[in-house]
């Protein structure tokens, strides 16, 4: 019987949730041969377990320095360089990436690195290539339609959110969706539909509101603004009278009296440019998308590093 190689013994010990043993078991991998495969995995488990984003990117662009014949390191570098917001270098990354193979994660987060440089555009392309059936992927692809004024693409993508898909954005989402390209109706009934499962927020409870407002609705509205003041007023007598301990500190408290209160300020701030004709806006932050870089995972079927 052959022995074991390190690479497999420590994915095991990963596998087995012995991250510990898993760590020393990568590091050694290294230093018996600093090479494509140890470098990665051992990036990619420092980033996975200790997010610790300087080593993991010290790691994974050496392995980049040697020419691999995988995307694993230069999908990790990208990744590892939008989380560190250096978008033009991940984006060079992600091509080279890509240009091995293309997968949906990487279009992805060429998507979010494209969009952060302004270029929206491109960025659509790459959500929709990525995009699933019902994910936010598809909701950033949308988000990027309407923002190039590209509506009727976006209603047609919008149209093909379904409710019971497993990876569904949520009602509040999809009505947000509909009320930036401007069916009013869709989205008060996706509004009707979340609101009770989701935290009342001013942003997605003001273009609620200004939905109402453009049916005509000025009752509806009216009691929508009363139970939003009603509910964070409510939230704002608790805080303060809660008891403090060791899990509520004097600190905790007034964080939240400080963000309750901002929230109710900002809400009535925004239901006066409602008034004018105002729409509210959710601003659209993609982030990047993980993935398993690991060479020789048996549960993604991925083979160990082999130079072509």
């Amino acid at each position: 019987m052959f022995p074991i190689n390190t690479n497999k013994e420590a994915i095991q010990q990963l596998e087995e949730n012995n991250v510990d043993q898993a760590m020393k078991l990568f590091h050694k991998a290294v230093l018996e041969k600093r090479d494509v495969q140890s470098l990665t995995n051992l990036a990619w488990v420092i980033w996975r377990e200790e997010d610790d984003l300087e080593r993991a990117f010290s790691l994974a662009s050496e392995a980049v320095d040697l020419r691999p014949t995988s995307h694993f390191p230069y999908s990790l570098c990208g990744e590892l360089l939008l989380e560190n917001k250096r978008y033009e270098d991940a984006l060079k990354m992600l091509q080279q990436a890509i240009s091995i193979e293309p997968t949906n994660i990487t279009h992805h987060n060429l998507g979010v690195a494209y969009y952060y440089l302004g270029e929206t555009v491109k960025a659509a392309t790459h959500f929709g290539l990525a995009a699933g059936k019902s994910d936010y992927t598809l909701y950033n692809q949308v988000k990027c339609l309407i923002e190039i004024g590209e509506k009727g693409e976006a209603l047609r993508l919008t149209q093909t959110f379904e409710e019971d898909a497993e990876d569904f954005i949520g009602t509040i989402d999809l009505a947000e969706l509909y009320a930036e390209i401007g069916l009013h109706d869709e989205a008060v009934y996706w509004f009707e539909k979340g609101w009770k499962d989701y935290y009342l927020q001013p942003e997605w409870v003001g273009m609620y509101v200004y939905c109402l407002l453009q049916r005509k609705q000025e009752t509806e509205a009216n009691n929508t603004i009363k139970e939003f003041l009603r509910y964070k007023k409510e939230e704002l007598v608790e805080a303060e009278a809660e008891e403090l301990d060791e899990d509520w500190t004097e600190e905790d408290k007034k964080e939240v009296i400080i963000r309750l209160t901002k929230e109710i300020n900002d809400f009535e701030i925004l239901l006066k440019k409602i008034e004018d004709g105002y729409l509210p806006a959710i601003l659209l932050e993609p982030s990047p998308e993980r993935d398993c870089y690991l060479f020789g995972c048996e549960r993604h079927q991925h083979p160990e590093y082999k130079d072509s």
